[in-house]
């Protein structure tokens, strides 16, 4: 009986001194944390899309409290998370200006040409990998294989005849598609603008035409018709600076091949 009462007293004993000295080291060597960055968590969606540039919505409320990050960074929470975190912090909430995910190309199956039928994965990141940079005759569109509707937690993107397209209603502006795009064709553009450059390719003239019969030819008419400035064209490209554009649509008038779009709602004829 003995024999056997002795190694429970001892393995009862290590046990106990070991959670006495457990117990003192977390103590001792705990790392404080800072009240404010539960609060800032509590102000967050919890989606951990990275949006707002961090890992997830724990490292964010970390880096707002102890790096000084700005408090209007997250997509998802808009102005209203930016208010509170502000408050938490002492801050000024700053401008959040909501933004839309937006693909920057109209390559349909209709008016886009192939160089060769793909079989392999259905994903952009590997079909870009082989000779030409994918099947599409425009090195610069978009390849339809849905890499970006893989990589969007928010259900906002589809691939409609051959081409991503965006949900209004889903997108939350977290850039995960942008991420994901290896052509670099979706950007987040502000939800309020309605006038886009809706093509990608720095090709010009027939180069482009032979291609895809929407696409920017690199004219620069639009250019010349903004009122504003707010076009110039950068690599064969015309690209809105969204700061100045007023989104009168004289752009889009003017565009030969119709690869300026206009989303204004025309006005209700007069009866």
């Amino acid at each position: 009986m003995n024999e056997l009462l002795f190694p429970v007293l001892a393995l009862g004993g290590l046990a106990l001194l070991f959670g006495l000295v457990l117990g003192y080291s977390s103590k001792k060597f705990a790392v404080e944390v800072d009240p404010k960055i539960p609060q800032v968590r509590e102000c967050l969606p919890g989606a951990n899309c990275g949006g707002c540039g961090f890992a997830g919505c724990d490292a964010y409320a970390e880096a707002v409290v102890t790096s000084g990050a700005a408090p209007n960074a997250c997509p998802i929470g808009g102005a209203a998370a930016s208010q509170k975190i502000a408050g938490i912090m002492g801050l000024e909430a700053g401008d959040s200006e909501p933004q839309i995910a937006y693909v920057k190309c109209q390559g349909t199956c209709g008016v886009a040409k192939e160089k060769y039928q793909y079989y392999g994965l259905k994903d952009c990141q590997e079909a870009v990998n082989v000779p030409g940079a994918g099947s599409k005759a425009c090195d610069f569109g978009c390849l339809g294989l849905g890499s970006c509707v893989k990589a969007c937690a928010f259900d906002a993107l589809s691939i409609e005849d051959g081409v991503a397209k965006v949900n209004k209603d889903n997108c939350v502006a977290c850039g995960a598609c942008v991420k994901a795009c290896p052509k670099d064709i979706i950007e987040l553009v502000p939800q309020k603008q309605l006038v886009f450059v809706s093509c990608n390719s720095k090709d010009r003239g027939l180069d482009v035409k032979n291609a895809c019969s929407v696409g920017c030819i690199g004219c620069g008419l639009c250019a010349k018709a903004c009122p504003k400035d707010a076009i110039t064209m950068v690599n064969n490209l015309s690209v809105i600076d969204y700061s100045k554009c007023v989104n009168c649509g004289l752009c889009a008038q003017k565009c030969p091949t119709k690869a300026i779009l206009n989303f204004r709602k025309k006005p209700e004829p007069k009866a």
